[in-house]
């Protein structure tokens, strides 16, 4: 896969997941009076547990005038309670060995610790403390609110691909609320004020609208029991049923480009297509997702046999597609040309894959090589604790359950190759289609300068 594209796919959503998988599950379900679910999987293996609380809340909530909301208050949870003021959570992690982090997408927001088993309970105590006492001191949220603007002028404004993938991004969704970037539109960060941040805090950050996760080497009535001491005690929120929020039909081809610093020119071509919360159809996403690993499957998958190795088009290509996501999403494909190949040529030669895919059926022999790669890719990740938490708290704060895990691999084998040619036909059409290429432009001699 195109790094961009792997890049894209990780901001989206799951760290470093594109996929589920089969993994003969058998998580414990706990419910606290107060409204928060508890998922507990053992796994022996080892002494250690890794446990996530995961919020339902991501950019896909924000508004206009607040974009990027999500992700500041990530970075200031780690800014301290009054039991525990800045800093202190990160120290008593580290003394007692662990690791801690935290992650936004456009659907949730989540926070994890990796530990000894046997302390797990100090990683409950500090979640439940900042879940409701988040001091947001003024000074913290200014200091913070700067390592978030220079952090989208790293990633974003000063990475062209990046630069070009939000501004697509903001063409290929009109109304949808994947319109905005996750990190936030620097026009709403400068406006972003700290009684923003605790609103958005006092509503979402609650009992009610939380999951949390643990994996690892653990009794799960013990960490129920851990869990109601610590998290019971928290008061709920009056949490209001969403508004759907869906994006417009599109009726036409939307097309940009992106003109700024860059070695390389870069094309970005996506189409409107359906997950599994939203299609009508229950196998087609499952058929996108076989679909996307005929064409990115590897050193041996179609788009780079043919574009890189056989016409030397391109010098990096990739496609991808998420099925997992809150609301309907893209199937995504990128490259960058050859040299002495323009962007055009190299959207012809994708739109040849593509024409491929809808006028001739993948052979079977294809078809179970790839089915066989999906699996084995998910599976092998699922090997770590960490990995196995992700997936079990993202499907079941998006709202598609846990469950999934296990049914993701008899799914996968179930699909045809005639309905690979369908989704493809159904889908890979003009109208559902944006694209935007990034058009280099030479390094201003102040900026060499300057970087010198």
């Amino acid at each position: 896969m195109h790094r961009i594209l792997a890049l894209i796919l990780l901001i989206a959503g799951l760290p470093g997941v594109t996929h589920v998988a089969d993994a003969a599950l058998d998580v414990h379900e706990f419910q606290l009076d107060n409204g928060m679910k508890v998922l507990v999987q053992e796994d022996h293996r080892a002494p250690v547990a890794v446990s996530q609380v995961w919020y339902r809340v991501g950019a896909s909530d924000e508004h206009s005038g607040i974009t990027g909301i999500s992700h500041l208050l990530e970075h200031m949870m780690f800014k301290g309670t009054e039991k525990y003021p800045a800093g202190r959570f990160s120290e008593i992690i580290a003394a007692n060995g662990g690791q801690e982090n935290a992650f936004t997408g456009q659907d949730y927001t989540a926070y994890y610790q990796f530990l000894g088993s046997d302390r797990l309970e100090i990683a409950f105590e500090l979640e439940a403390d900042r879940m409701r006492n988040l001091a947001l001191p003024q000074e913290e949220f200014d200091k913070e609110l700067e390592v978030v603007k220079e952090e989208r002028l790293m990633r974003t404004d000063d990475a062209p691909e990046s630069l070009t993938y939000e501004r697509f991004n903001a063409v290929a969704f009109l109304n949808s609320p994947y319109h905005h970037p996750v990190v936030g539109w620097m026009e709403d960060l400068n406006t972003m004020e700290v009684g923003d941040l605790r609103e958005w805090y006092q509503h979402f950050y609650s009992p009610n609208n939380a999951t949390l996760v643990v994996v690892g080497d653990v009794e799960p009535k013990a960490i129920f029991a851990l869990a109601k001491k610590y998290f019971g005690t928290l008061e709920p929120s009056l949490l209001a049923k969403p508004k759907p929020r869906l994006e417009t039909a599109q009726h036409g081809e939307r097309r940009i480009k992106v003109h700024a610093p860059s070695k390389l020119p870069y094309l970005l071509m996506g189409y409107h297509v359906p997950v599994l919360k939203t299609s009508k159809t229950e196998w087609e996403p499952y058929a996108l997702d076989v679909l996307a690993g005929i064409l990115d499957g590897g050193a041996s998958a179609r788009l780079t046999k043919d574009l890189v190795r056989e016409q030397e088009v391109a010098t990096a290509v990739g496609a991808g597609y998420r099925m997992t996501s809150r609301y309907s999403g893209l199937f995504l494909l990128e490259a960058n040309p050859a040299q002495g190949h323009t962007v055009a040529e190299v959207e012809q030669a994708l739109l040849a894959e593509l024409k491929r895919l809808q006028t001739e059926q993948v052979s079977q022999e294809e078809l179970q090589r790839v089915k066989a790669q999906v699996i084995a890719g998910d599976v092998f990740q699922l090997d770590s604790v960490r990995q196995l938490a992700n997936q079990i708290g993202a499907l079941e704060t998006v709202g598609l359950g846990w469950e999934l895990l296990d049914q993701y691999s008899a799914k996968i084998k179930a699909v045809t190759a005639e309905q690979v040619q369908a989704v493809a036909q159904k889908y890979f059409v003009e109208q559902h289609k944006s694209f935007a290429e990034l058009v280099p432009q030479s390094v201003p001699a102040q900026q060499t300068e300057a970087k010198e």
